[in-house]
């Protein structure tokens, strides 16, 4: 399905579906943005640019966000928490006269039953535990095992402190399976940073 979507271009900022994002709005257009999407379809598509510079050329691949709860302050800034509903791929971006940026995407249709092995699971939860403990984070596995794999993967491929590549190549893996493998990949390369060393990066 190809539809029309307002975006909020912004660098380390990726929103998977079934998650959710808390944003500040304090910019101008992108207050505007806020009340646009409230008074219609209260959606905004996250996608993060290329370069961190203004116009600049946007990635493919984002997610489109439904805005929950929100907080209107008195001086026009918002507070919210957009809720992950489903990714896009970027088909081109529209010539329009409103201060946001507006596309047009495919949504696209994914198989929201898939699920891991458990051979899969199980070595992606080690790899975790391994990567959480070399990076001294503090885990309550319990309920991480009972989440179930979609909520898992995306997760963490949404919270963990990669650099904006790493997680552009997450949000566009293919299938659920693709990102589990990925994610173990990254969490190997990044767990060989002993915090003496520079930063590692994908970029």
């Amino acid at each position: 399905m190809t539809k029309r979507l307002s975006i909020f271009p912004l660098t380390g900022a990726v929103l998977f579906p079934g998650l959710q994002l808390p944003l500040h709005m304090f910019e101008p257009r992108y207050r505007a943005l806020v009340g646009d999407a409230l008074i219609r379809d209260r959606q905004i598509a996250m996608i993060q640019p290329q370069r961190s510079v203004e116009g600049a050329p946007l990635y493919n691949v984002g997610c489109v966000g439904r805005i929950g709860e929100f907080q209107a302050m008195e001086d026009g800034r918002y507070n919210l928490v957009l809720e992950g509903i489903a990714r896009f791929r970027l088909v081109r971006e529209l010539d329009v006269t409103t201060a946001f940026r507006q596309i047009e995407a495919d949504i696209y249709d994914e198989d929201e039953d898939e699920t891991l092995s458990h051979a899969q699971r199980g070595g992606f939860e080690r790899e975790a535990r391994l990567f959480a403990e070399n990076q001294g984070y503090s885990v309550d596995w319990d309920s991480v095992e009972r989440l179930d794999d979609r909520t898992l993967i995306n997760g963490v491929s949404q919270i963990a402190p990669f650099d904006p590549a790493s997680k552009q190549a997450l949000l566009e893996a293919e299938t659920l399976t693709d990102r589990c493998e990925l994610l173990v990949q990254l969490m190997q390369f990044y767990g060989r940073h002993d915090g003496g060393e520079e930063i590692v990066t994908l970029q």
